[in-house]
């Protein structure tokens, strides 16, 4: 298994739409930074405008420590609900926040939900990337509407990487290049007794945290290529 991997962190209140807390990126965020950087592992951090004005340290943390901002709407409202204009303050609101820290060419809708109307909006705010869909959702096989944007799909949701290792790696160990996996700060809370879906609470806390690690270990010990997701912009136009 010789790959590009992507870990991609999507910066959000607690489990949306179910809680509304802030306890992830109280408690879980620092240790999710300091577990990529005890791994020397890049990511991509998806991060709502909201999120980063309340957590400024956050983003200067991210910023001195390589990691690459990417934009996840200004208030986590699910596009697919929002009409034009609408969706239009979403991103101008987010766009402004996030590009006073850092350049941001990289997009990701909350819940993985980006109507294709929506797409122009993000060429005209001079967005390149977009990781709005998943392998696993049947939106990702209708087809697409033309577009500039390099569109890169997440590989798994993120509760896979939770389960016991015999039944994850060797689904991790099949997914196609480029591998996009992505996680929140509030799966590394422990929400067990949490009144939300079962699959988000099962194995978060210290639990989701030695998991990850022993995903990057898996794909470390394998020779695979931990990246932004900027670096997809660098490849051939026919590349994935």
């Amino acid at each position: 298994m010789s790959a590009r991997v992507f870990l991609t962190i999507d910066a959000e209140p607690d489990c949306p739409p179910y809680l509304d807390g802030w306890r992830g990126m109280d408690e879980g965020a620092p240790r999710l930074l300091d577990l990529l950087a005890e791994r020397g592992v890049p990511a991509t951090v998806f991060t709502t405008g909201e999120t980063a004005r309340r957590y400024p340290g956050f983003v200067a943390r991210l910023v001195e420590e390589g990691h690459e901002i990417g934009c996840h709407g200004m208030t986590h409202r699910s596009f697919r609900r929002l009409d034009a204009g609408e969706a239009e303050e979403e991103i101008r609101a987010s766009s402004q926040v996030l590009r006073e820290a850092a350049e941001v060419v990289s997009f990701r809708a909350p819940y993985l939900q980006l109507p294709e109307r929506h797409l122009p909006l993000l060429e005209a705010y001079g967005y390149r990337l977009d990781s709005s869909r998943g392998r696993y959702k049947p939106a990702h096989w209708r087809p697409a509407e033309p577009s500039t944007l390099r569109r890169v799909p997440a590989s798994m949701t993120s509760s896979w990487l939770r389960v016991s290792p015999w039944l994850r790696d060797p689904i991790l160990r099949a997914l196609p290049d480029p591998v996009v996996l992505f996680v929140h700060p509030w799966e590394f809370v422990d929400l067990r007794d949490a009144d939300i879906p079962w699959d988000c609470r099962l194995g978060t806390g210290a639990h989701a945290l030695r998991s990850l690690a022993s995903v990057l270990e898996l794909y470390q010990a394998s020779g695979a290529r931990f990246a932004r997701m900027r670096a997809l912009l660098e490849s051939p136009p026919g590349a994935p």
